[in-house]
């Protein structure tokens, strides 16, 4: 049989084929070249935010300050005293065994630290310091006492303790170094030594007896060294006053810095 030349119709149909396939490959999607052999396929979220795949580190938040988690110059002797509950801490270190100076700073339990206050000079004892203070012996007695009670001749200035405001809180006569005494009792808070916690500073019960000593105050410095007392400035008594609480059940740690690190 002899082979003709193709209809017109065939070769119609294979133009009309070939158009598709043409078209048909100009319509399929792009495709990115996939990975090398052997590593992973990194499959983007078009739904993540656009920091998942930032390069630049985090940043984080500035830490809370830190206070020290011990009260500074004290040793385990004199930490072991200090009530659990105690979120207050007037400090008073003398310059030494036989100083009648001292400084004090008030500490505040604050994050699971203490928070230092200013630095305030001070005095204390004209003997210095005893770990067994007697009635006339011009030394301050070293320990840790709380303080609940306070007074003056002056009226409350605000404190949130018990405030005894009275005329009979007066003195007078001359220092161990000439100074005048007068004012000195303007404000005062009760040291709890050899008294009764609750009752005015001006209350006269002696619990150990009356040859260990009593009415021991911190009070307003009159410029010298006192007979047993603590003394600053009247402006920082003003302050202590308005800054104890009775909620943090405030003490006073006192003595020469080589006992205190005991």
């Amino acid at each position: 049989m002899r082979l003709g030349k193709p209809s017109i119709s065939a070769a119609a149909a294979v133009v009309v084929v070939s158009s598709l396939s043409i078209a048909a490959y100009q319509h399929l999607p792009e495709r990115k070249p996939g990975p090398a052999a052997g590593t992973a396929a990194v499959v983007e979220d078009p739904a993540a935010p656009a920091a998942a795949f930032s390069t630049t580190p985090p940043t984080t938040a500035p830490p809370k300050p830190r206070y020290p988690a011990r009260l500074p110059g004290l040793g385990p002797r004199t930490l072991a005293r200090i009530p659990a509950g105690t979120r207050q801490v007037v400090l008073v270190t003398g310059a030494g065994k036989k100083s009648g100076t001292s400084k004090v700073v008030l500490y505040q339990r604050v994050d699971g630290g203490w928070r230092p206050g200013a630095v305030w000079d001070a005095h204390n004892g004209y003997k210095g310091w005893t770990d067994e203070h007697y009635v006339g012996d011009l030394r301050s007695p070293i320990g840790v006492f709380g303080l609940t009670d306070a007074g003056g001749r002056l009226a409350d200035p605000g404190t949130k303790l018990p405030y005894h405001h009275s005329g009979a809180f007066s003195v007078g006569g001359t220092g161990f170094e000439g100074e005048p005494l007068a004012g000195s009792f303007d404000y005062v808070i009760a040291i709890n030594y050899n008294r009764q916690p609750g009752t005015s500073p001006m209350d006269g019960a002696q619990p150990m007896g009356a040859n260990r000593g009593g009415g021991i105050w911190i009070h307003v410095d009159h410029g010298g060294p006192t007979h047993a007392c603590v003394s600053i400035s009247k402006a920082h008594m003003k302050q202590l006053l308005r800054a104890l609480n009775p909620a943090d059940h405030p003490v006073v740690v006192m003595g020469d810095a080589a006992s205190l690190a005991r």
